[in-house]
């Protein structure tokens, strides 16, 4: 038998669902009745067979990216909170809640809410240089990743015999998981911007890597939502993507902070890169969160330029380094919160006037209807300068008019 025979036989043994399904019940995930009673409803119904990549279709105009029921008000029941068991909208069975609540701790350090928080966190009250320099791994990590879904189209998990406690990114494909992606490159980044630039041991980076990045891959295939396959191939990915981009990230910062046209390059390449991945499937919410990253890291870039030009924000010299830890004190506790509440009110004070700005006037541009705005966001002309617009703007709040916030009211 051949290398790439074999090859093709492991990946289709690792992209097996059952091996989810099997994960999911050994972790106290139960499938409601008729999900597991009823595996072949959609091949009677005349739909393609399950894992047949033609399962995936562009949802319907006014599709919503998170279209299941929030956590239900009036307590927690038995059953899922983040969404709908599989693909009928029924809850599924936890008997394990310690696990998932673990694992949907892992699985919200793939999202938005946790890469608003954390990059800020790092920028605003511990190091600059690093939350900059990871924002920049993110979006190399993350842009290739969700390139890559489009490309090779490889389905999500079927349903059944797997049960979907999640269904946030059901429409984008499974291969690579990008959360693997960013689970892996972030401790990873971490510890190797980290170490020798802090005074801290090694072991405890050796120790943070392992367990982040397990967390949030083995959270990925607890939700039903990836594959043994998809999280080997985000793992691996990530470690190729840092081999090669990492020897140049200080050079990009560099780049980014004192060229004297680096926004215009940034902004423009950013927007290229956001133009060819919106021409590679139809939409799905892929779309969307790579046009955010794009703009995030276009804004963060350039706020960082106007920063550095200003003298805002300052890196230590290098005959500081190592720096020591400083002593956590009242006052330095203090006005971390402070700056963090401020910051992130002011951000996503910006973040939700843009939005109201960008998706009518886009319409209004490109004479596109903005009756029914979630169908509009649809469009391409309407969704990459909503999201890479707004986000841009976000990013740069973070980098640039925050700070100058803090340096004014004198809490920098």
């Amino acid at each position: 038998m051949s290398l790439r025979r074999r090859l093709a036989r492991l990946a289709g043994w690792l992209g097996e669902p059952q091996k989810v399904a099997r994960f999911q019940r050994l972790c106290g995930v139960e499938a409601p009745p008729s999900l597991s009673a009823a595996p072949g409803e959609d091949e009677a119904a005349g739909a393609p067979p399950a894992g047949d990549p033609r399962r995936r279709a562009a949802p319907p105009p006014g599709a919503e990216r998170n279209p299941c029921p929030a956590k239900p008000a009036g307590g927690a029941p038995n059953g899922v909170h983040r969404g709908r068991a599989g693909e009928r909208g029924e809850r599924a069975g936890v008997s394990n809640w310690p696990l998932y609540y673990l694992f949907c701790f892992g699985t919200e350090l793939g999202n938005e809410l946790f890469y608003i928080l954390f990059f800020p966190f790092w920028i605003w009250n511990l190091d600059p240089l690093v939350g900059r320099r990871l924002v920049i791994i993110w979006v190399m990590v993350m842009y290739l990743g969700q390139c890559t879904k489009d490309v090779i189209r490889w389905p999500r998990p079927a349903s059944p015999p797997v049960v979907k406690l999640e269904v946030l990114y059901n429409s984008e494909y499974g291969l690579p998981s990008t959360h693997a992606m960013s689970g892996t490159a972030i401790p990873i980044s971490l510890v190797l911007l980290t170490y020798g630039r802090w005074q801290y041991p090694l072991i405890y980076g050796l120790i943070l890597i392992p367990c982040w990045s397990s967390l949030v891959c083995l959270s990925r295939i607890y939700m039903g939502m990836h594959s043994v396959l998809d999280i080997i191939a985000g793992f691996l990915s990530t470690i190729l993507i840092l081999a090669v981009f990492y020897p140049f990230v200080d050079l990009i910062d560099s780049f980014n902070q004192t060229h004297e046209f680096a926004p215009l390059i940034i902004i423009g390449l950013h927007l290229a890169l956001g133009i060819f991945s919106f021409t590679l499937d139809t939409w799905s919410t892929s779309r969307g969160d790579t046009a955010e990253i794009l703009g995030s890291g276009a804004g963060i870039a350039c706020g960082s330029h106007v920063s550095h030009s200003m003298g805002l924000i300052l890196d230590p010299p290098l005959d500081r380094l190592p720096l020591p830890r400083p002593p956590i004190t009242l006052t330095l506790f203090g006005k971390a919160i402070l700056r963090v509440l401020i910051g992130m009110v002011f951000v996503l004070i910006v973040r939700d006037i843009m939005k109201k700005i960008t998706i009518p006037l886009a319409c209004k541009i490109f004479n596109i209807p903005c009756d029914d705005i979630r169908k509009a966001r649809q469009h391409m002309e309407v969704e990459l300068p909503y999201r890479y617009i707004t986000y841009g703007i976000v990013g740069f709040s973070i980098t640039f008019l925050v700070p100058y916030i803090f340096s004014f009211i004198g809490i920098s």
